[in-house]
């Protein structure tokens, strides 16, 4: 089973704002339907984040490390073509039991593809795309 497509630059994390997003005790997950002028293929993309606040460089990785598996194990089936998703880790993901965090990550992704994240949509009362 070969690793999914990767977000890798700050650009692609940053225009996932505006987008659908699924929230649980280890884990938010933001999805965001690309738009034809970025389409770089129709398979799906995800990015994975940690902020400090969840703990030093060690608890950090431990947790990314985590959700990328989980990702690997459910996004041939319950992740779309077309879409980017991120996944923010939370400190719970950290001694949260493995299936918890798999369940948690294919109900995300099956969630957040029905809401049709649409990347042209604008935020209320901001001019900026969201």
């Amino acid at each position: 089973m070969k690793p999914p497509l990767r977000l890798k630059k700050r650009a692609e994390f940053l225009a996932m704002r505006g987008g659908a997003k699924m929230h649980s005790a280890v884990l938010i997950l933001e999805s965001r339907l690309r738009s034809e002028g970025e389409a770089r293929g129709t398979e799906p993309r995800f990015g994975f984040t940690v902020t400090k606040k969840t703990g030093n460089s060690v608890v950090r990785n431990r947790v990314r490390r985590r959700l990328r598996d989980a990702v690997r194990l459910t996004s041939g089936d319950h992740a779309k073509n077309g879409y980017d998703y991120v996944l923010v880790g939370k400190r719970a993901a950290l001694t949260a039991q493995f299936s918890t965090i798999v369940a948690d990550v294919a109900r995300g992704l099956d969630q957040t593809g029905r809401n049709k994240a649409n990347p042209n949509r604008t935020r209320k009362g901001h001019g900026t795309p969201a």
